[in-house]
């Protein structure tokens, strides 16, 4: 691992060794932090471990204040080294353990193919540092389930990586279906862009300056070629990831849980779940779903890839129709006096006169966040809650697995949400579970 010194033991050393010298001693105003600057040693600590395009996010700790990227870290060289020297960083890594043995870092974003988003994840906890974990979160139900020890024992911030929950838009407009504005929700719809298909497996040599083996991780053992190690291959390959039924689904089924979590409803306890699994290529996670689901109070849920809903004869609300159009992915509310649609920043409404009340909606009011990132930084200051907790994202990522444990089964899905257990099947049950490569666990 690489050793340098931290700002807060220069700032130490310096300053103290120059009063005992007894020179007069000037020190900018941005080092003790008057004039609305924040001291360096002050300053949240990030490092961000995984360097694709996703990671580009993370310029918002570079323009923020009160932190600072102090180190990256990709299996790819050309990746931390681009990063790197984008953000000004002078420590880069291949391994994440060495960034997790470091005592000066105070966060780490994870941002990484998604099989390796819980076991980073804990294991950052259990190093003593917070978390920012892209979504989705876990590759199946039993990471989701542990990935609680994060909060509940390690006693660590964490932000989910939903990040319309830091937009004004979704939050005005779940406010208004909160306050009661569309009467009593009797159905909710969520749709997602589909997921792709081909890819070539092809073997080829590994790169040189590419850690294939670190990169596979807990997946197993695989032969390199490009598509597999792409962002496709990423998102779309059985072994790494579920496919955007939870990899994009996550966004809209964020508000969904949102407004489920301040109703106390959970998730729903029963999935009919269809779609397609392409069988040519590399990519095997689902192209297509239509999950019917039904919560404990018999609201209904349906949860549809966007490719379905755009069909002339989708089954959806007339007033859907246009925000599908012309948005991927949103939240479909539907109340006895009318409707709220909320997507990536916007929300519509049945009427103008409906819409014109989120500016005064009632005194049932959601937490404010205008920037995802720095809400994670300030509740590592404040260790206070993030507008986008561990626990939510635990229950909407479920949402994700158990349809797409249904259309691998073809069987009606149960939930038990007392024992968080599937039910009804063993077949279903047995997927809960994945196995990990070795050494790796949980």
């Amino acid at each position: 691992m690489k050793k340098e010194q931290t700002r807060r033991e220069f700032l130490k050393k310096s300053i103290g060794a120059t009063a005992l010298l007894g020179f007069p001693t000037i020190i900018p105003s941005s080092v003790l932090g008057q004039n609305g600057n924040v001291a360096p040693s002050n300053r949240v600590t990030i490092s961000v471990v995984g360097c694709g395009s996703r990671s580009q996010s993370c310029w918002a700790y570079k323009n923020n204040p009160k932190s600072e990227i102090v180190a990256v870290c990709d299996p790819f060289i050309d990746r931390q080294i681009e990063r790197a020297a984008e953000w000004d960083v002078a420590d880069t890594y291949t391994d994440f353990r060495e960034v997790l043995a470091r005592e000066d870092i105070d966060g780490v974003h994870v941002v990484t193919p998604d099989h390796w988003h819980v076991p980073i994840s804990l294991a950052t906890a259990r190093a003593g540092k917070d978390v920012y974990c892209e979504k989705p979160l876990g590759v199946s139900i039993e990471q989701d389930l542990v990935a609680r020890e994060i909060v509940e024992r390690y006693g660590r911030v964490f932000q989910y990586g939903t990040q319309q929950r830091s937009s004004d838009a979704c939050r005005l407009g779940l406010e208004l279906v909160l306050n009661g504005h569309i009467g009593e929700v009797q159905e909710v719809f969520v749709w997602a862009p589909g997921g792709g298909w081909g890819g070539d497996g092809t073997a080829q040599p590994v790169p040189e300056g590419f850690d294939y083996d670190l990169w596979l991780g807990p997946a197993p053992e695989a032969p390199y070629s490009p598509d597999r190690v792409s962002y496709k291959g990423a998102w779309f390959i059985y072994d790494y990831a579920i496919g955007f039924i939870a990899g994009w689904g996550a966004h809209p089924l964020d508000i969904l849980q949102w407004w489920a979590d301040r109703e106390g409803l959970g998730i729903p306890v029963e999935y009919k779940t269809t779609g397609r699994i392409p069988t040519d290529g590399l990519y095997d996670t689902a192209i297509n779903w239509h999950m019917d689901a039904r919560y404990p109070n018999g609201t209904k849920l349906t949860f549809i890839d966007t490719r379905w809903a755009r069909k002339e004869d989708a089954k959806i609300p007339e007033g859907m129709k246009g925000a599908v159009a012309e948005i991927g992915n949103g939240t479909f509310f539907v109340g006895k006096n009318g409707w709220v649609s909320i997507s990536r920043g916007a929300f519509r409404a049945s009427s103008e006169e409906l819409r014109r009340k989120a500016k005064d909606p009632g005194p049932v009011r959601l937490p404010i966040s205008r920037n995802h990132m720095g809400n994670f930084v300030d509740c590592i200051i404040s260790r206070e809650e993030p507008i986008s907790g561990l626990e939510t994202g635990i229950k909407s990522d479920i949402i994700s697995q158990l349809g797409d444990i249904g259309i691998r089964t073809g069987e009606t899905v149960g939930w038990d949400p007392v024992k968080e257990t599937v039910v009804g099947s063993s077949d279903a049950m047995a997927m809960m579970q994945r196995k990990m490569r070795p050494p790796w666990t949980l």
